[in-house]
């Protein structure tokens, strides 16, 4: 061959080879939101596959990383309606977000912050289910909607609960304080923490869990000793939605201010005939009485308790019913009840040449009809009745309110704290 046209095809040959090494070294860039993947290709080639020109492409899209993490979670049905509800944004930032009840108006609520957070801030209500929606941008940029429901316990679950002595009352030295519950409560400790009490002056005293005579529960207070006359008292019970059981909760919250009156306290032994009534200290009124013919006759059932009793209701006329002892329906006048055993103070003509002389009586207090009506209209609810001289001494057999009937010590041994939530 000329050597000549030989360095021509040399030329052109490398020429060519040269253009291929520059096409095997070209390529393109991929998008940092998916990862692209080639069907059939082979290792080193590129991506280009000799065997199979008919390569497909895959893209897959990467997640946004913000989460929505609600306590409780979203969708939870039969919540307090003073459940704590919160949720949180991890990754990312809180762009806007309401919670709305089923008649579109907005509940309060906080947002921390960090725009992190977001807290209820207010009490719901009972029966409805709350929508939440909004949004949340994530740290990669990306958008994600905030969305969910939450639902409360039934209207069917309202509860009443009551707190005695009530608004406004003006009481006795030894009045105890008691808040009733409409169901028993099944957590006391988480319960107890929402009763609290003020007074002034500052007052020692405890609370303790007593059944009482109508079925229901209650937290009581009474003060180491009788009341200082003129405290001003405050009770505070946040009640409302508060579990006492399953079926249960608080159907509001409740207070009662009251007042300490004068001190009066009846000094009544039974062995003297007579009851004393004084007040701050001093002998004001002696009626001759005549108390329970029990210890005569052997029959316990007739003795008057001794102990510190505690005025518990008044009625002008009240029906005394005992068929063991023989009576029905008997109209009894200046009824003072002092416990729920069947004691009271009252007038009973049927036994006035006894009264001041011997004791005949079912185990009352009796006294004449104007004496009885003088005690009646000086007696206010509270007031301590001390009795003594019997050998059977008040008890709780004896009904609701034998707060006095124990000793301090033996009182705050069942005492629970309260009022620290």
């Amino acid at each position: 061959m000329n050597p000549a046209r030989r360095r021509s095809l040399a030329a052109l040959l490398l020429a060519l080879v040269g253009l291929l090494l520059v096409a095997g070294c070209s390529g393109g860039s991929l998008a940092t939101e998916t990862v692209t993947s080639t069907a059939g290709g082979t290792a080193g080639t590129g991506g280009a596959s000799s065997a199979d020109a008919s390569s497909v492409a895959s893209t897959t899209v990467v997640p946004p990383v913000a989460t929505v993490a609600a306590t409780p979670a979203f969708g939870t049905e039969g919540l307090s309606p003073v459940e704590p509800l919160t949720f949180t944004i991890a990754k990312g930032t809180i762009d806007n977000v309401q919670m709305t009840n089923p008649d579109g108006k907005v509940v309060q609520a906080t947002i921390g912050a960090d725009q992190t957070s977001w807290t209820v801030g207010e009490p719901l209500g009972f029966g409805k289910t709350y929508t939440v929606t909004g949004t949340a941008t994530g740290t990669d940029g990306k958008q994600i909607p905030i969305q969910g429901t939450w639902t409360t316990v039934g209207e069917d679950t309202k509860t009443r609960n009551t707190i005695s002595p009530s608004d406004n009352a003006e009481v006795g030295v030894a009045v105890p304080v008691s808040v009733s519950f409409g169901a028993e409560p099944q957590d006391r400790a988480a319960v107890a923490k929402q009763i609290s009490i003020t007074t002034t002056p500052q007052v020692e005293g405890a609370w303790a869990w007593i059944k009482h005579d109508d079925g229901r529960w209650a937290l009581d207070f009474r003060p180491k000793d009788y009341w200082p006359s003129g405290t001003q008292v405050h009770v505070d019970a946040k009640l409302y939605g508060v579990k006492l059981d399953d079926t249960s909760y608080g159907a509001a919250d409740i207070t009662s201010d009251f007042t300490i009156g004068r001190n009066q306290v009846v000094v009544a032994d039974v062995n003297s005939h007579d009851m004393l009534v004084k007040r701050d200290g001093q002998v004001v009124a002696t009626y001759p009485a005549s108390y329970g013919r029990g210890g005569d006759n052997g029959d316990p059932n007739l003795v008057t308790r001794s102990g510190t009793h505690v005025v518990m209701a008044k009625d002008a006329e009240y029906l005394m019913n005992n068929a063991r002892y023989g009576y029905t329906n008997s109209l009894q006048r200046w009824a003072v009840r002092i416990s729920n055993n069947g004691e009271f103070i009252h007038a009973n003509p049927a036994s006035a040449g006894a009264q001041g002389n011997s004791n005949v009586t079912h185990g009352c207090i009796n006294l004449s009809n104007a004496d009885a009506e003088a005690y009646f209209n000086s007696a206010f609810l509270g007031d301590p009745v001390e009795i003594s001289g019997t050998d059977i001494t008040l008890s709780s057999m004896d009904g609701d309110v034998y707060t006095w009937a124990m000793g301090w010590d033996e009182w705050k041994a069942m005492s629970v704290p309260v009022g620290t939530a």
